[in-house]
């Protein structure tokens, strides 16, 4: 069966007036990340931009990218709704995030902190438990199955059984009994979660 993706567009209307008070709170050397519903806006918002700031890449961030950056870059101006991508995006590559939308907000160090204590207990838990669950999805770009089963090799002193799907659903894990998951799918699945670790959080390479 042939799948078509259909992007979907939000619209974002934002005073010119109110738009310039943002944009002058921000620094010099900027990438412009967003979602894909918001990629006409962000592109809109590149050309005003590069007036007076540099406009190192824009990327288009998805739950289960993790965008490259140049090394000189002072802050990500991320376009897009609540702080999923934010708290990722500022947690792994330790540079300042501004989310703008009807507002501009930046990621505070204390919502990074608390990300940081959550991703400290998801280890514990891992370390702690005998028997684990390893996620793995069958979706095109998080498919990882041989790490999966490189990784139960690994795995010497736990028993850990593989756990694959195409649509993982975090509510259904409570139905198998284990308390501990690493995720080869989508890293971003750790969000919310304490049962569940990345696998690149850990050192079986």
């Amino acid at each position: 069966m042939k799948t078509i993706f259909i992007p979907a567009k939000a619209k974002l209307n934002i005073p010119e007036s109110k738009l310039k008070i943002f944009l002058e709170k921000l620094p010099k050397n900027l990438v412009i990340a967003y979602s894909i519903q918001y990629k006409d806006f962000a592109l809109r918002l590149k050309k005003i931009l590069e007036k007076n700031h540099r406009i190192l890449k824009t990327v288009q961030v998805l739950g289960c990218s993790k965008p490259n950056l140049p090394k000189n870059t002072q802050a990500i101006l991320l376009v897009s709704d609540g702080k999923f991508h934010a708290l990722s995006l500022n947690y792994e590559t330790k540079i300042p995030v501004y989310i703008i939308n009807s507002t501009l907000e930046r990621v505070s160090n204390q919502n990074i902190q608390e990300f940081g204590k959550k991703q400290k207990a998801s280890y514990l838990n891992f370390l702690n438990s005998e028997k684990i669950g390893v996620i793995i999805s069958t979706k095109p770009g998080q498919q990882n199955l041989k790490k999966a089963i490189d990784l139960k090799r690994k795995l010497k002193n736990k028993s850990a059984y593989l756990f694959i799907s195409n649509n993982i659903d975090n509510q259904e894990f409570q139905n198998f009994g284990l308390k501990a998951w690493i995720n080869t799918a989508c890293p971003r699945l750790d969000m919310n979660d304490a049962s569940i670790i990345n696998i690149d959080k850990l050192n079986y390479d």
